[in-house]
């Protein structure tokens, strides 16, 4: 039960003021009603006014270019978290390799600084449960089952810089591509920051763009299951 206000006058057996209970005082504050102490409810037209907070955006991973280590953070920026690779763990997988066992060999860093090949992409991610898909670029993106494709990896021409200098040369890059919080970011390293690409509609029109240029190649990183079952394809049957 609630406890009753008293007035300190009572006088008779059990009265409140051989308890010792003190009477009760309402504080009025500004702005309080006179005898009730609450504040009138605003009106609806008050309510609406109120301004709602924005929902915060979405936490990006995105890392910056160091060296020649475009697929380490190609790698990382996909995962998004800068901890799912290192170099070290890169270059251990490179220095494993036989080179019966290379696609695409070609010259390649043995100081650990980076410029690592598809063969170093694909055992990374199988490290982790993960496979990365080769896209015949005769096939038309719209048959790629976006839900199911964790992020993707191309590998595309860039101009090489010397310090804030560009230089008239191009070398192959790393970039990877995924989704965060519904919207689709391009995270190559040698970016400032993520750039939005969109919905999927959008997605589809930027890897028809890559595709369409020159020495230009998309891997899709997708789950072992995923890649097992062949379900990164829409048009699977």
């Amino acid at each position: 039960m609630g406890s009753t206000p008293c007035s300190g006058k009572g006088r008779g057996v059990g009265g409140f003021q051989e308890l010792g209970c003190m009477p009760w005082k309402v504080s009025k504050q500004k702005g309080d009603v006179a005898g009730g102490g609450c504040r009138p409810e605003a009106d609806e037209g008050q309510k609406a006014r109120i301004p709602l907070p924005s929902p915060r955006p979405p936490a990006i991973y995105h890392e910056k270019q160091r060296r020649e280590l475009c697929a380490l953070h190609a790698l990382n920026n996909v995962f998004q978290d800068g901890a799912a690779f290192s170099r070290d763990a890169l270059q251990d997988i490179y220095q494993r390799l036989s080179p019966s066992t290379l696609v695409t060999p070609h010259k390649k860093s043995m100081l650990g600084n980076g410029n690592y090949d598809v063969n170093v992409i694909m055992a990374a991610l199988q490290t982790r449960g993960f496979e990365a898909v080769w896209w015949d670029k005769r096939r038309d993106v719209c048959s790629i089952a976006l839900p199911n494709v964790t992020g993707f990896i191309l590998n595309v021409p860039s101009n090489l810089r010397w310090g804030p200098l560009r230089l008239p040369l191009k070398r192959q890059h790393w970039i990877g591509v995924r989704e965060v919080g519904g919207v689709y970011y391009n995270l190559d390293s040698k970016l400032r920051s993520p750039h939005v690409i969109g919905t999927a509609d959008e997605l589809r029109k930027f890897l028809r763009h890559q595709l369409r240029g020159k020495n230009c190649e998309l891997l899709l990183v997708v789950p072992e299951e995923v890649e097992a079952h062949q379900t990164w394809r829409s048009d699977n049957v």
